[in-house]
């Protein structure tokens, strides 16, 4: 057996390994009894230090090194096989394993404590639980930007969900957005001041929603019904995917006043799996096989979401569906109205309920947050404080309670700093991959008017899904549509959608 083989061995055994730990959490989330937390917490900090052990062991040091020598003979694929992975071994060779248990062990712990505090609006609860979280992920990332030589600390983290970007970078591209969405979304929210939205709050019972929810992973593919089904929906706090190619599951949480809310969760999470499910299989086990990055994969979710799932195409198929589930509980609407209140604009306090013209300006602020955090221009006890300025500034709204600001999200408990920028990043992925779709399949919305979504599915699974982590994001885009990244396209999109709707 030669090195390449052998690497190969350890990568598959690595990948298995990430993906029992993958469903130890998702455990942790969904049926974990109260008591077992700090068992829990001991078992994921043991299994990541397992994974570790045997990621930077001294024997994938040496086959790497000989890969490298070897590299002539490998073929482009076989190649990038190695580079992803000795970019991962120089990293995680320096990171002590000590501090990755100690990381693993305190996520667990502030998950819990983040949703207790969410619960009874209580910072103080959460504050000295998520210091820890910033202090350990602190360490990990000063380690992580000497390795790769990237002399900014937040950019390091950055470069773990989106190789190769950076905040100068996005600060420019998220300045030319903030630019356009701040105008764009007071004249949509003027034009939409009067449209009825109080159907929305009507009680949906859960057990009906869990019906509806399933028709839709059936609309988009997603299977969790048939003997061959790799998928599965559960409830928990904070909707979440999680899962690798073949058992892929999704999260909601069901609110019974706020069908909007489940379906939109749905079609989201809906969107990370499929982009699971249609990785490459060939390249299954392998570094390549995983997904591009973090913004690549919401720019899958966001497409089911909202480009899918909120056109009047959609909305229109699915308004009698509904009606069928609930009784007739949302026939009183004009089908017209009905599609105006689903893509409502008005400023709102939660990031997972944001219109799709907002939603970007929550991500900006969170953005900014994080890079001055990490900077050490603002400290955790101030994030409170700094969160409800910059609501009230971007959007103009007063922020009444931590539990509707600063406690709404799982993100920061869990430690994955630097990856709230990959939503917008996807929306903005979203716009480029949209022109060259609508020049593909110029059929696809009609398609998707008669509750067929296959076109455009098919499409991304065979444009972006298939070539999973065979190129860098900003690559994978060029590759595609031939088209550097620019909020351009996207803006183009709402602007042209929302003037549509709403008449202005």
């Amino acid at each position: 057996m030669d090195e390449y083989e052998r690497l190969q061995e350890i990568a598959k055994e690595l990948k298995l390994l990430d993906s029992v730990f993958s469903m130890v959490s998702w455990d942790l989330e969904t049926y974990m009894p109260p008591r077992g937390l700090i068992l829990r917490s001991e078992q994921l900090g043991l299994l990541r230090k397992v994974i570790h052990r045997m990621a930077i062991s001294s024997e994938v040091g040496k086959l790497l090194d000989k890969a490298e020598n070897n590299a002539s003979s490998l073929n482009d694929k076989q190649n990038r096989n190695v580079y992803l992975f000795r970019r991962s071994y120089d990293a995680l060779a320096k990171i002590p394993e000590d501090l990755v248990g100690q990381l693993a062990k305190q996520r667990a712990i502030s998950v819990e404590v983040w949703k207790k505090a969410k619960a009874t609006n209580n910072w103080k609860m959460f504050e000295p639980e998520l210091q820890k979280m910033v202090d350990l992920s602190r360490r990990r990332s000063e380690i992580i930007s000497e390795v790769r030589g990237i002399p900014i600390l937040y950019d390091s983290m950055l470069d773990e969900f989106e190789r190769g970007i950076t905040s100068k970078k996005i600060s420019e591209v998220f300045g030319n957005l903030r630019e356009r969405l701040v105008p764009l979304s007071k004249k949509c929210a003027e034009a939409s001041q009067d449209v009825d939205t109080s159907f929305l709050s009507k009680k949906v019972p859960i057990d009906v929603q869990r019906l509806i929810a399933k028709d839709l992973t059936k609309i988009i593919g997603y299977d969790i019904v048939t003997e061959n089904a790799g998928g599965r929906i559960d409830e928990v706090e904070h909707p979440f995917t999680t899962g690798y190619f073949d058992d892929v599951r999704i999260t909601v949480k069901y609110h019974e006043d706020n069908i909007s809310s489940m379906i939109y969760a749905i079609l989201h999470e809906g969107g990370h799996a499929l982009y699971e499910q249609n990785l490459n299989h060939d390249w299954m086990y392998q570094m390549i096989g995983e997904a591009a990055s973090y913004g690549i994969h919401e720019s899958q979710s966001r497409f089911v979401e909202n480009m899918l799932g909120r056109s009047p195409e959609f909305i229109k198929y699915y308004h009698p569906r509904l009606n069928e589930f609930t009784d007739g509980l949302f026939s009183g609407m004009n089908l017209d109205d009905f599609t105006k209140a689903m893509n409502l604009v008005q400023p709102s306090l939660i990031r997972i309920e944001a219109d799709e013209v907002t939603y970007s300006l929550h991500i900006i602020i969170r953005f900014e947050i994080e890079r001055d955090l990490f900077s050490e221009k603002i400290t955790v006890s101030e994030l409170p404080q700094i969160w409800n300025e910059r609501y009230e500034e971007y959007l103009d709204l007063k922020v009444p309670d931590d539990t509707r600001g600063v406690l709404q999200d799982t993100h920061w408990a869990s430690g994955y700093y630097g990856y709230f920028p990959s939503y917008a990043l996807g929306n903005i992925y979203d716009g480029v991959l949209l022109e060259k779709l609508n020049k593909d399949e110029p059929m696809w919305l009609s398609e998707v008017g008669k509750g067929n979504a296959k076109p455009a599915l098919d499409w991304l699974c065979k444009n972006v899904h298939y070539y999973a982590a065979l190129y860098d994001p900003i690559e994978l885009l060029k590759h595609v549509t031939g088209k550097e990244m620019t909020a351009a396209p996207y803006l183009s999109y709402l602007e042209n959608k929302y003037s549509g709707l709403f008449g202005f």
